[in-house]
């Protein structure tokens, strides 16, 4: 932790204080946000976080790597990449991540992006997810969002979020951060998105249903 970083803690021994003294320098609950559902590099992280320096994240990462919250690791070949990834601690950190997303989802918005990255769309997804649900949805889905792939299982009551293809997915759902953008935000019905193109779902008729009902609003 850097001298600047040290003269930002709170002197304070509630449990806020101290949580804020980890994730409350700005962009930090951003980067765990898109560690949530799976391992980046470096830079795919940068560019999901749009505004943010490169010596920012660099920071960022320092200090959520010190607090035991992210860890860097090499993937083994045939990636041999360093990838940053949440530790157990840090995961422990999604139903913050859920319920703030929930929370500001009726905040007003001040913004010309008007598009949710990769990471936001999954999270969204998972913020918004009704366990009654479960039952008639379960089962294994591969999610492209533009060029990257996400693996999202329904099981039990819960529905669970991987970066990366699936291995046996029952249904492939192929779209555009722009349209699922729509489509989550209710701006455009699934089946409005499927005749013009913009969404195409493979799979059976059952499990094209199915992933169709997935990412369809609540």
């Amino acid at each position: 932790m850097t001298a600047a970083s040290r003269q930002r803690r709170y002197a304070d021994p509630c449990g806020v204080a101290r949580s804020l003294n980890v994730l409350g320098d700005r962009w930090a609950l951003l980067v765990i946000r898109d560690l949530l559902p799976g391992p980046k590099r470096f830079t795919d992280l940068l560019d999901g976080l749009s505004g943010a320096s490169p010596n920012m994240i660099t920071q960022r990462l320092s200090d959520l790597t010190d607090a035991g919250v992210v860890l860097r690791r090499k993937l083994p070949p045939p990636a041999d990449v360093w990838v940053y990834e949440l530790t157990e601690r840090g995961h422990d950190l999604e139903p913050v991540l859920l319920h703030l997303g929930r929370w500001g989802g009726s905040l007003p918005y001040q913004s010309d992006r008007r598009v949710l990255g990769h990471d936001s769309l999954i999270l969204g997804l998972k913020a918004t997810w009704n366990p009654d649900r479960a039952a008639s949805l379960t089962g294994t889905y591969e999610l492209w969002i533009d060029h990257e792939a996400f693996t999202l299982t329904v099981e039990g009551t819960a529905l669970t979020p991987a970066r990366g293809p699936a291995a046996q997915p029952d249904a492939v759902i192929r779209t555009s951060a722009q349209t699922l953008t729509a489509i989550v935000t209710g701006q455009l019905p699934v089946q409005a998105a499927l005749a013009d193109g913009a969404l195409a779902i493979d799979g059976s008729t059952t499990a094209a249903s199915r992933a169709a009902a997935l990412i369809t609003p609540p």
